[in-house]
C-alpha cells in the first residue's frame, strides 16, 4: 500500500555468510536512516572531520604545560588513523595524502578530505578541498566520545599501576 510505513525486504544469497553480510548492511542502512531522521546534522566526511580535530587538539596540546601535552598530542595524532586508512584502502600513498591533508587544513580548508577517486591519476595529491562526502554528526560524536572514554580508561589504569608501591603487596605474613 502507498500509505504503509512498514516494508519487507527479501534477501537471497549463495551462502549463509553472504546473506549475513547483506542483512548486516541493510540493518546498518536502516539505523543510519533512522538516525538521520531524528537528528539530521551532518559533518564533512572522507577524514576531514578527524583531520581538523587532530590539528585543533595538537594545537591545544601546545598550550598545556608539563607531561599532559604529550598525551593530548598523541590522542590528536591517533585521530589521523581515519584519513590514513581511507587513503590506504583507496590504494593511495598514505604519507603523501596525509601531508597534503594536513597542509590543506593548516591553510584553513576545514572540509578537505581524502579523494578516493584520485587513485591512479599522476600528480594527484589524493585530497579534495571540499569533500562531497558527509557523515552523521551523531555517529561522529558517539565515536569521539568512545575514543575519549578509552583513552581516559588507559590513562587511569596507567596511573593506578604507577601509583602502586614498588615491590607489590603488603607484608602479608602472619606467624
Amino acid at each position: 500500500s502507498k500509505t504503509s510505513k512498514l516494508s519487507t525486504i527479501v534477501l537471497r544469497a549463495s551462502t549463509s555468510s553472504v546473506l549475513a553480510d547483506l542483512e548486516r548492511a541493510i540493518d546498518d542502512g536502516v539505523h543510519a536512516a533512522r538516525a538521520a531522521c531524528k537528528n539530521g546534522k551532518l559533518v564533512p566526511g572522507a577524514g576531514a572531520t578527524e583531520m581538523e580535530l587532530s590539528l585543533k587538539i595538537c594545537a591545544f596540546a601546545d598550550t598545556c604545560p608539563g607531561l599532559d601535552q604529550y598525551a593530548i598530542r598523541a590522542f590528536g595524532k591517533a585521530l589521523e588513523v581515519v584519513p590514513r586508512t581511507l587513503a590506504e584502502n583507496a590504494g593511495l600513498d598514505q604519507g603523501k595524502v596525509l601531508a597534503a591533508l594536513v597542509a590543506a587544513h593548516a591553510n584553513g580548508k576545514a572540509c578537505a578530505g581524502v579523494d578516493i577517486d584520485a587513485m591512479g591519476i599522476d600528480g594527484a595529491t589524493g585530497v579534495c578541498d571540499e569533500t562531497k562526502v558527509y557523515d552523521l554528526y551523531q555517529s561522529k560524536a558517539s565515536a569521539f566520545r568512545l575514543a575519549i572514554d578509552a583513552a581516559v580508561t588507559v590513562l587511569r589504569v596507567d596511573q593506578i599501576i604507577m601509583s602502586k608501591a614498588a615491590g607489590g603487596g603488603g607484608g602479608g605474613g602472619g606467624m
